[in-house]
This record gives C-alpha cells, structure tokens and sequence, in this order.
C-alpha cells in the first residue's frame, strides 16, 4: 500500500504508537471507524470533531478498504 497517495492520512512511529491517523489531528484511523460503526454519519463526526472535515473521514474510508484489499482475510 503507498501511503503518499493518501493527502490527510500519516502514519509516524513516534505518534499514536505509529497508529495510522489523520494528518493534523491525534485522531486514529481506527477511532473514526469506531465512531462510524457505532452509527455516526461522517457529518455527525466532523460536526463532533471539528479538526477533521468530511473529505478526511471520506479518505479513512477509502484507506480502511485498501488496507483491508491489500491482506488476505480467512474466511
């Protein structure tokens, strides 16, 4: 997976214990996918977080999927 193609996500080994995050924010990846799962819109999320706008939560998405496509999941 090549991370430059993604403009609000960064992964650094000395934050978030190298958690992936959105850039410009101590917001894991993981914790916005937390809060979608638990039944928050994306506006909702950018509504209660005012650090993140809809089009990073969009690209949390989108890098989730990749990473998910990238590993083999057993069945």
């Amino acid at each position: 997976m090549e991370l430059r193609k993604y403009k609000h996500i960064g992964v650094d080994p000395e934050m978030l214990g190298g958690q992936p995050y959105v850039k410009g924010t101590r917001l894991s990846v993981a914790f916005i996918l937390s809060c979608l799962s638990q039944g928050m819109s994306i506006e909702e999320i950018s509504e209660a977080y005012v650090s993140v706008t809809s089009e990073e939560v969009s690209e949390v998405l989108k890098f989730a999927a990749e990473v998910l496509d990238a590993g083999s999941v057993a069945a």
